[in-house]
């Protein structure tokens, strides 16, 4: 029952977060590149917080491991998981390319491919959280703040992909039905990551570890360079700054 609890959190996070995402897109006119560059730098800095002031704590230093978790263990996490999205978007802005620029509409559809496969990962996040606290509450709080904080962060990823839809000339509830299914791949990842963190204390932190990687690729790869040029100003920066102050905070509460 738990596991299914933990799957029903995660559509809420995957689908209701890209869904939200796309229905604001709705509300937004033309020039509405100042917002989504703030929401986009302000869910980095929340993003940067979690990886670095728990996933990778926790990944280092796990409750009951009963042995020291070899460093190049997490390390190699990392460096796995931020290549495997990495080499992820690499193939899709290559297919893209080959297949020439089909205007808004086609920009639309490459950005829900791209959200779909990197929702894989992030839902390894929430279920690698959950997995670490298995059969504790307080742990599983854990689980739930992680949820909370992907959600957040699909909010923009569902308006990046609702706004060329839209524009393309799909209809508003059409474009926001698209952005919530982006978000299911979301459930698949939770699944793999809460299997993997419960077969024990090093596979946890390797999970832990790739989670980690997968969110610093996203975070560094492309919500700020997208939110530096959806607006060249210094106040996405303080966003981001913002941003990890209150995923401090959310954690540490």
């Amino acid at each position: 029952m738990g596991v299914l609890w933990m799957l029903a959190i995660t559509a809420l996070a995957g689908m209701g977060g890209t869904g939200l995402g796309g229905a604001a897109s709705c509300l937004f006119r033309r020039d509405s590149s100042r917002t989504v560059s703030l929401l986009l730098s302000f869910a980095a800095g929340v993003m940067v917080a979690v990886v670095c002031f728990d996933l990778l704590t926790d990944a280092l230093t796990p409750e009951d491991a009963g042995e020291q978790i070899p460093l190049v263990l997490i390390v190699g996490g990392v460096l796995a998981g931020y290549g495997v999205v990495c080499g992820l978007n690499a193939r899709i802005e290559k297919r893209h390319e080959e297949q020439g620029h089909g205007g808004l509409l086609l920009a639309g559809v490459v950005m829900a491919a791209a959200i779909a496969l990197h929702n894989v990962p992030e839902g390894m996040v929430i279920g690698a959280s959950f997995a670490r606290g298995a059969g504790t509450e307080e742990l599983s709080r854990g689980g739930l703040m992680m949820a909370a904080v992907i959600g957040l962060h699909n909010i923009p990823e569902g308006m990046a992909v609702a706004v060329p839809l839209i524009s393309g000339g799909i209809s508003k509830p059409r474009a926001v039905m698209t952005t919530a299914v982006t978000g299911a791949p979301t459930i698949l990842g939770a699944a793999v990551g809460y299997f993997l963190g419960t077969i024990g204390p090093r596979m946890l932190a390797t999970a832990l570890g790739v989670a980690s990687g997968a969110m610093l690729y996203v975070v560094f790869g492309e919500l700020l360079p997208e939110a530096s040029s959806l607006w060249h100003s210094k106040v996405p920066a303080l966003a981001a700054v913002i941003g990890m102050m209150v995923g401090m905070m959310i954690i540490y509460m």
